[in-house]
């Protein structure tokens, strides 16, 4: 027969906290509801606040490669030493909240005494668990399974309520290592599209905290946005380019212009797209058209943020690519995207560049956009692929006003920032962005034919081949996809004689 275990739950009342512990079973159900009679019985002086409520299945599962059942490794009883948070936790909070918001945070984690249904925290406080990291832990796992080895990976953490006691110095060794020119905080995502996307909110919500003067909303924002209504669902903006590409998510389509393949069926946002500059190459010998070139570009988005305000669509914010990568390996020159930020500042919009593929040191410097030569080069810089994890750099003026605002249950994976720790300690040892910059220069000086003599593969089955793809195009259903070859090679390739 199988059973419940204790019950805990703590409560915040005027002598402290209370506790209370039932033993129950399935056929007992019931006594769940006598928890919460005997909890209202007591004379508390003001609400009670439900702390931890957790119970859990008990079970004599076996694993095959266990040597203890389940109920053997677990604790007996929950186990209290402090208030919750503990003095440890908020310290740890504290330091975290120079990096990120905190306020979903209960407290932090030792998962390494963890086990089974019983979550520890740095207090040495024992709970019984039955939120299941929002009920994200697989069944039949609990915390450090006997038949599961390097609780770092797999314990996975709802980083946004119960991080890991290592996280803000992991955060600070890793990201916050090698974070954009003014950036101090990062908020960690687990894609590239999901970084855009919680970005753009990041975006709205500062805009919006600013056009109210920072005061808390009104009752009519907070009535109508659960309608999808202005004011409290306001008309906003972004502005974005022909050619980019910031993902797949619903937000992110609305910027993205690179391939119908992506956005074809698909509801979106009556957003401005400004036209990404054409350069003509050789460089040098179109330097005075490229000049025009790009200052047509710059005319017309500061156009189409003057015509969106007087359309009642404020532009919130600003996306680009310091290299368009999926819409063709476009270029800008770094006067380009110096006179956009200034547009920006101008007309109050926040700034977005987005490295997800150009960020982690391709480009020879870690961010592709610190060949601007700009100190103050974005409000926000989104990044994942070549960094392990995704997320988000900004300016301390863009940290959300209030928990839960940017939440997910992952909030990324702290196993990726060790990772990432890993993999800077062997860029900076062994100089790779160096390495890159010498490659770089081989790669520009060689011909490609050895690469381009590869057979490319066509959708429809057919094949061509040849030195010479200048007038190749691969065709789809929905016509050209591209008329480009993008290499993406390694860090850095070696060069053979």
């Amino acid at each position: 027969m199988y059973s419940l275990t204790t019950v805990q739950i703590y409560c915040k009342s005027t002598k402290g906290l209370t506790e209370f512990s039932w033993l129950i079973t399935l056929r007992c159900m019931n006594a769940l509801l006598s928890i919460f009679r005997k909890l209202l019985s007591q004379k508390l002086t003001q609400p009670f606040i439900i702390h931890n409520f957790n119970f859990a299945l008990g079970s004599r599962y076996v694993s095959k490669t266990a040597t203890k059942t389940v109920s053997e490794f677990e604790y007996d009883a929950p186990s209290m030493k402090t208030a919750v948070p503990g003095p440890k936790s908020q310290e740890l909070l504290r330091q975290l909240g120079e990096i990120q918001n905190v306020g979903a945070i209960h407290f932090f984690c030792n998962y390494e005494e963890s086990r089974g249904n019983y979550l520890v925290d740095v207090d040495g406080n024992r709970m019984l668990d039955v939120y299941t990291q929002i009920s994200s832990i697989p069944i039949g796992d609990g915390y450090n399974h006997p038949g599961l080895n390097r609780s770092a990976f797999v314990n996975r953490p709802a980083l946004g309520i119960l991080p890991p006691e290592n996280f803000p110095d992991k955060l600070i060794e890793s990201l916050l290592s090698i974070a954009p020119s003014g950036m101090t905080r990062v908020q960690t995502m687990a894609c590239g599209s999901c970084s855009n996307e919680n970005a753009f909110k990041t975006m709205f919500i500062w805009y919006r905290n600013k056009e109210r003067g920072y005061a808390i909303p009104s009752e009519q924002e907070v009535g109508t946005c659960m309608i999808n209504q202005s004011p409290g669902c306001p008309d906003l903006s972004i502005l974005s380019f022909m050619g980019a590409f910031h993902g797949r998510t619903l937000g992110c389509l609305a910027t993205t212009h690179s391939k119908v393949i992506h956005k074809l069926d698909i509801p979106s946002f009556d957003w401005p797209i400004a036209p990404f500059p054409k350069l003509q190459y050789p460089l040098e010998e179109f330097v005075r058209e490229n000049a025009q070139e790009e200052a047509r570009c710059l005319e017309e988005a500061e156009d189409l943020i003057v015509k969106w305000r007087q359309k009642g669509k404020p532009v919130a914010g600003i996306v680009i690519e310091p290299i368009q990568a999926e819409g063709g390996d476009n270029h800008a020159s770094p006067d380009f995207f110096i006179k956009l930020r200034n547009i920006a500042r101008k007309h109050g919009c926040a700034f977005h560049v987005d490295e997800v593929q150009t960020g982690g040191g391709t480009t020879g410097k870690f961010w592709a956009h610190e060949h601007w030569g700009l100190d103050d080069p974005a409000d926000v810089v989104s990044f994942s692929k070549k960094l392990l994890t995704g997320g988000y750099y900004h300016r301390d003026e863009l940290q959300p006003d209030k928990p839960y605002r940017i939440f997910n249950t992952w909030m990324g994976d702290p196993s990726k920032n060790l990772f990432l720790s890993e993999l800077l300690n062997v860029i900076r040892r062994e100089n790779l962005l160096e390495e890159v910059m010498r490659s770089g220069k081989t790669l520009l000086q060689a011909h490609f034919g050895f690469l381009i003599h590869a057979m490319v593969k066509i959708k429809m089955g057919k094949y061509m081949g040849g030195k010479n793809l200048k007038n190749r195009v691969w065709y789809s259903a929905f016509g050209p996809l591209f008329n480009f070859v993008r290499f993406r090679p390694r860090i850095f390739i070696s060069v053979h004689p």
